[in-house]
């Protein structure tokens, strides 16, 4: 299996440049897998794919232990370059071959019409233009291809949502390598045109303390076949309702 370099020749500066953060998410993110059940989430997002997949923001690869065997192929972007070198390592250890390479969401370095599947699990709050990126998954996608989705967003009561758009407007971005609290994924992929399969809202950690991060979306979502097109009959997602 040939791995991309971890960063092309003559690229002088990474289009994402988080060091601390990239420290803090591949420590933090590792606890996450057993103390917040990540494992398990991770899992459900990726059952039942197949083909070939193209994972967008893929941090330090922890989604690559997950794919089934019935996926051909993995192309997993990650721009920020301590996390992609991460990547590459848990590459090595994939049980389907990956490709891990450098790139943004808002221009995929990849051919139009050349996926069964995208996913992207807590990338959405990042990107700095969503409509631009969900215009990438839609144009990656071959016709009737899927979104596989696990995103934090806007939630709870009043007080949590003047909350989560005050941190937004402060402190959180710069602390947070550029995560937004208050975006609302599933409203974004439903008006960049994707026909939204099942889906289910949860909290993360789904017992312990409610934070302004907790509130997530896990599901599925599709490009389709035409501009009026219906989702499959009997979709693969990984859940089985709202």
């Amino acid at each position: 299996m040939r791995l991309r370099s971890a960063r092309p020749a003559g690229q002088s500066r990474d289009c994402v440049h988080h060091p601390l953060f990239a420290r803090w998410y591949a420590r933090a993110s590792v606890a996450a897998e057993s103390r917040m059940g990540m494992a398990r989430v991770r899992r459900r997002l990726l059952d039942g794919l197949s083909g070939r997949v193209l994972e967008v923001g893929a941090g330090n690869g922890l989604n690559f232990a997950h794919y089934p065997d019935t996926v051909a192929e993995v192309v997993a972007i990650e721009p920020e370059r301590r996390l992609r070198s991460l990547a590459v390592e848990s590459a090595l250890r994939a049980r389907v071959p990956v490709d891990v390479a450098p790139g943004a969401a808002e221009a995929l370095p990849v051919k139009s019409e050349a996926f069964d599947a995208v996913v992207v699990s807590l990338v959405l709050c990042s990107v700095r233009d969503v409509p631009r990126a969900l215009a990438e998954f839609r144009r990656v996608l071959r016709p009737g291809g899927e979104v596989r989705f696990f995103e934090h967003g806007s939630g709870g009561g009043r007080a949590m949502r003047l909350t989560q758009r005050a941190l937004d407007r402060t402190v959180y971005p710069p602390l947070a390598g550029g995560c937004h609290l208050a975006r609302d994924p599933v409203a974004a992929l439903r008006e960049a045109g994707f026909v939204l399969g099942p889906y289910r809202r949860m909290l993360m950690p789904e017992e312990g303390p409610v934070l302004p991060t907790s509130y997530c979306s896990l599901g599925t979502a599709w490009r389709p076949v035409t501009d009026a097109s219906e989702p499959p009959a009997e979709p693969s997602g990984p859940v089985g309702g709202r």
